[in-house]
């Protein structure tokens, strides 16, 4: 007799299943369509455009629009610009970030909770109010112009602290840690070799957040460096700035400009997902 409602609640199941697959195919779908019309509409000219209904298919142009970016403006030294200011930035944060929150959520100092409160409250202060003095200190540095004036300010920020902080308070057991001081292990040797590899989860995600927040940042290199050596988000605009619009010619160099995201994320993925499946676990 209690075996007879199997079959209903089989069916429930796959039914859910099903509606599951669904959601996350329409998500999938709604997400990865403006970037696959950007890539429709730098693959044709601007003249296709105004067709109706509009183009839903890569044209043959895409490649001739990419050369028309290259030729308008530096883009190639705009890519390499902004590779390496992402990627100088997202490492120093990663690892400023894991060494502070190493040091707040497990070693005992005085006035280590005043330091941390200090940290946070930082966030709370726009950006903008500190762009002209620190313009000023760039000028004095004589950096302006250069990618230092670009890496050097933000090699840690508090939110990467906070962030490692809180991960760090929950993730890392301090009877590991203890452990590790029996056997001989130095603070140092401590963060090395038992911290690193318990925090990667939460560093990936933290990189991969820098990353994006650094390529597409645009105020800051647009006031301190020179047109002639720009980053992809200043490059972007001048493609933008004509008397009349390009969207073809915006929409190509947008495309271009967002492939290394896309390459980052491919290369954090796992340990994004791995650090959610540990969080799940653990919850």
């Amino acid at each position: 007799m209690s075996a007879r409602p199997a079959a209903p609640t089989a069916r429930r199941s796959g039914a859910a299943r099903r509606l599951t697959y669904l959601t996350l195919a329409a998500v999938a779908f709604f997400s990865m369509l403006p970037l696959y019309y950007s890539i429709v509409v730098a693959s044709r000219d601007n003249a296709a455009l105004a067709d109706v209904p509009p183009p839903l298919l890569p044209g043959g142009n895409f490649f001739a629009n990419v050369a028309r970016v290259f030729d308008t403006v530096p883009f190639a030294m705009a890519m390499v610009n902004s590779v390496l200011v992402s990627g100088s930035v997202a490492l120093a944060v990663m690892f400023f970030s894991t060494l502070a929150g190493f040091a707040f959520a497990k070693l005992r100092f005085r006035g280590r909770n005043a330091l941390l409160l200090l940290t946070v409250a930082t966030m709370m202060v726009p950006t903008q109010l500190g762009i002209i003095p620190l313009y000023m200190l760039m000028v004095k540095l004589e950096w302006t112009g250069t990618m230092y004036a670009l890496i050097v300010p933000a090699l840690v920020n508090a939110f990467g602290v906070f962030f490692m902080t809180q991960y760090l308070s929950r993730a890392l057991p301090t009877e590991l840690l203890e452990a590790g001081r029996v056997d001989g292990c130095t603070t140092w040797g401590l963060f090395w070799h038992v911290v690193l590899p318990a925090a990667r989860p939460a560093a990936a995600v933290l990189g991969m957040l820098t990353f994006m927040s650094v390529w597409n940042d645009y105020f800051w290199p647009l006031v301190v460096l020179t047109p002639e050596d720009p980053t992809v988000q200043v490059a972007l605009s001048t493609l933008a700035s004509g008397y009349v619009n390009d969207y073809v010619l915006g929409l190509a160099g947008t495309t271009l400009g967002t492939l290394p995201l896309v390459v980052v994320f491919a290369l954090l993925g796992k340990q994004i997902i791995g650090g959610i499946m540990q969080g799940a676990v653990k919850g």
